[in-house]
Parts: C-alpha cells; structure tokens; sequence
C-alpha cells in the first residue's frame, strides 16, 4: 500500500494531487461505510489498495480523507443531502488516494436503515466508470467549480454550485438522476 502516513486532519492537507491517474478492475468494487457523521467505519481492500492506505490509516477517519480538490462542492452537498433524506444516488467522482494519485468512480451511496428505520450510517459501493461518462462529466464539474470559487468557500461556494448544477440539469429538462443515468453506457447500468 505505500508509505502514506496521511491519518490526522493536517497530514491529510498536505496530500496534493500529482497528476497521475489510476484505476482499478472493472470487476472490481470499492466499498465502504460511514457512521452518519461520514466516519468511516469498514474500507474493502479494493478501496486500500487504490486509495494508497493501510487499513487503519482510514477506520476512524472522515470520509472526505479522499477527496480530490477538482470536486466541486455541490456533487458533495447534493450527495449528503440526498443520502441523509433516506434516498440512493449514483455519481461520478474524482478521489484523491494518498499518494496524490487520483481515481475517478462511479459511486453508489445509499443511507443504512437501522431499528424502526433510523439512518445509522452509509455504504458506499463503487466501481470503475466509462472513460466517456468521466469525460462527458468534467466539462460540467469545472464549470461548477469555477462558479464555486468565484463565491469563495464553504457554505457560499457550494450553494453557487448547486443553483449552477440546478440551472444546467433545467436546461436540460432533466433531473440529477436521469443526467447522471444518461452518461452510463447501456452495457453498463
């Protein structure tokens, strides 16, 4: 799995994208599980390998510990949104792995229903995306960045983002579900 030491918040900052790109099998699946908070709690050995952890390196963690700084802030806040509500949703994702190596997937991320149908956390399944839904989507995630970092950070950043992805997803006549299930080839879904 490397050397990464990348385990506290300020380890983690100083991990910075390098330009190379991996991938994984495409009968491979990345999975993991938060608590409700987006701690993880479990990480398969697929998601360790690609990701360039050791398993105790990302239990306990927050999930964001794989970001990719080219990911716009909506995708999160729609992602977080959606799953916290008790519904499913599928995006494509760029994430950071901890030798600056970046890995795009496409994420499955459905709410863990507990007792009495309480949210007790999320289980994320990934798996490798068509080079042409990753191509078809980056146009659209630098525009929402770009829109983000005109608004400046935080809350303010990725509520510009999610009124730009709205806009884009009317003019489309779409909604998020049915834009994200257009760039998955047939012989993938």
């Amino acid at each position: 799995m490397g050397s990464a030491t990348a385990t506290s918040r300020t380890d983690r900052a100083a991990v910075r994208p390098s330009g190379q790109e991996r991938t994984f099998g495409a009968d491979e699946l990345i999975v993991s599980k938060t608590d409700t908070r987006g701690i993880i709690t479990y990480a398969n050995d697929v998601f360790c390998r690609v990701g360039a952890y050791e398993l105790h390196e990302v239990i306990g963690q927050p999930h964001n510990l794989i970001r990719h700084p080219d990911m716009p802030r909506a995708v999160f806040k729609l992602l977080w949104d959606t799953v916290a509500s008790g519904r499913e949703l599928f995006a494509y994702v760029n994430n950071l792995a901890a030798d600056g190596a970046n890995y795009w997937v496409l994420a499955h991320v459905t709410p863990s229903f507990g007792a009495g149908g309480k949210i007790v956390g999320y289980h994320s399944s990934r798996r490798r995306p068509a080079t042409a839904g990753v191509e078809a989507i980056k146009p659209l995630y630098r525009e929402l960045l770009a829109e983000e970092s005109r608004a400046g950070t935080g809350r303010a950043a990725a509520e510009a983002g999610t009124a730009l992805l709205n806009r884009r997803l009317a003019e489309r006549g779409v909604d998020y579900d049915q834009f994200v299930w257009s760039l998955i080839p047939d012989a993938e879904a």
